[in-house]
């Protein structure tokens, strides 16, 4: 669902530019309270994953496929605020890297496909593990359905953007229609990649699942007649950071196979949104990429012949430059994070 250059107008492109720039200056505090020494590695290792499966385009209907969009993944993840820099980052790689949505539309793709879906899913998420059974299940349940209808109302935001700054005479009730129609089936494939991945993750590692925190009741000690939480077990760190750690290698090794080698038997149909794009008229004047002449543009390097190679080396610079600056973001605000707690800090407040 990238927006290319030349769909949305200028005024409506900046407007959308501000929007998400409040939004991510926004998320950059709210991290701060999601993450930890912990937590800040994964949230790295999410953007890489979701640039890494944003790469297997599936095929849906009628000649068309669809990709992961993210957010509710990354938010269930790493927390809501975390998530919308997690998409972020990986918008913005795509965009000057890869020359995958346009430059001036980052704002409309930030907003659209970082912050609705990001917004959607985690309150999808929420509310429905407040009424369902506290389990591992039900934190997998709650990720699919989350996941599912995250991707038709990033449909809806840019159908509504579309209406008021389109560059195209449109009717916008086909739009809306072609566009809600196919991103429901495609929500479908991404509540799939979400539900399985957030499943993994919490099988191994609940305690790192930002929406499974609480998942376990805590153990309850009558004293003196009053219930109190029990004391936490005594940790065990070596063993905690070898357990990360192997998570996070494996992640990263998941990341650079699907982006290295398994791309290349991804779906070539064109996605839901150059599909109704092209199949209603919204492509007509489209703007060449600001980035077209990169070097791995469209997703290869360039001045390699073999397809195979081109894509796969594509996609592992493309993994390895997303965790590197995923993980660079999430260091600096963690680091605020210690400096803002830190008891120097207090004291001067």
């Amino acid at each position: 669902m990238h927006v290319p250059d030349g769909f949305i107008n200028a005024p409506i492109s900046a407007a959308t530019g501000v929007v998400a720039a409040g939004a991510v200056a926004v998320s950059l505090r709210g991290a701060r309270r999601e993450l930890d020494e912990r937590t800040a590695p994964l949230a790295g290792l999410v953007a890489a994953f979701i640039f890494a499966v944003q790469m297997l385009n599936f095929p849906v209907a009628a000649g068309t496929s669809g990709h992961l969009l993210g957010g509710a993944l990354a938010a269930i993840l790493v927390g809501p605020f975390t998530g919308v820099l997690c998409v972020s980052v990986v918008l913005l790689m795509q965009g000057i890297l890869f020359a995958d949505g346009g430059l001036t539309a980052l704002g409309v793709n930030i907003t659209d496909m970082a912050i609705v879906t990001t917004v959607v899913g985690y309150a999808v998420f929420r509310g429905l593990v407040k009424v369902l059974p506290r389990s591992r299940r039900s934190i997998t349940v709650a990720s699919f359905a989350a996941a599912l209808l995250s991707v038709p109302a990033a449909a809806v935001a840019f159908t509504l953007i579309y209406a008021i700054g389109g560059t195209t005479d449109i009717a916008i009730g086909k739009v809306a229609t072609a566009m809600i129609g196919v991103h429901v089936l495609i929500g479908i494939g991404e509540a799939v990649i979400t539900a399985l991945t957030v499943g993994a993750v919490v099988a191994v590692r609940p305690d790192l699942v930002y929406g499974a925190r609480g998942l376990q009741q805590r153990l309850k000690l009558r004293v003196n007649g009053e219930l109190v939480d029990a004391p936490d077990a005594t940790p065990v760190p070596a063993a905690a950071r070898t357990s990360r750690r192997k998570l996070w290698i494996t992640g990263l090794v998941t990341s650079l196979v699907l982006a290295g080698f398994v791309s290349f038997y991804a779906s070539a149909n064109p996605d839901g949104l150059e599909k109704v794009a092209h199949d209603k008229g919204i492509d007509k004047k489209e703007e060449k990429h600001a980035s077209s002449d990169s070097p791995l543009a469209d997703y290869g390097v360039k001045d390699i012949a073999n397809a195979r190679l081109s894509g796969g080396l594509a996609g592992v610079i493309g993994v390895g430059v997303t965790v590197v600056a995923g993980s660079g973001v999430f260091w600096a605000v963690r680091r605020r994070r210690s400096t803002d707690t830190s008891p120097t800090a207090v004291e001067n407040v």
